[in-house]
């Protein structure tokens, strides 16, 4: 398995970076357009949880979040891990759904980023403890 690794501090300003790092990788596995699209933007919404939720200041390696794409035969699988406190991802995913209601006063708060990662990719995988929160992009070839 190859692997290219990134680490951005947590902070919003750095996601480009991350997206930008992406797209690269995978035309270079040569991914189509549309499937690079959904990969950008399920990338981007990891990384902006781990922005909004990775970072409390009294953790070892707090204020960084590390990102791995990594390829084989069967795809790109990227990670994307922080070092906040533990994510209760079960009961986000419970939670999760499309955009609902006639009007925005209508609208839920949270749960979308998880719907719209679990919408674009091939598997979605979370895990955390209290030191860590991965989540883990699967994107098949073809």
């Amino acid at each position: 398995m190859k692997a290219v690794h990134l680490q951005i501090p947590a902070d919003a300003d750095y996601i480009d970076l991350v997206r930008n790092c992406l797209l690269g990788v995978a035309t270079k596995l040569g991914f189509s357009y549309e499937d690079i699209e959904d990969m950008k933007v399920a990338v981007s919404e990891a990384c902006s949880n781990a922005v909004l939720h990775g970072v409390t200041g009294d953790t070892a390696g707090d204020g960084v979040i590390d990102v791995a794409f990594e390829s084989d035969a069967e795809g790109l699988a990227i990670r994307v891990v922080n070092y906040g406190v533990p994510f209760a991802h079960s009961d986000a995913r419970k939670s999760a759904s499309g955009i609902q209601g006639n009007h925005p006063s209508e609208l839920r708060v949270g749960g979308l980023g998880i719907y719209l990662m679990e919408a674009l990719m091939d598997e979605v995988q979370m895990n955390s403890d209290e030191q860590r929160t991965e989540v883990r992009l699967m994107k098949y070839r073809g």
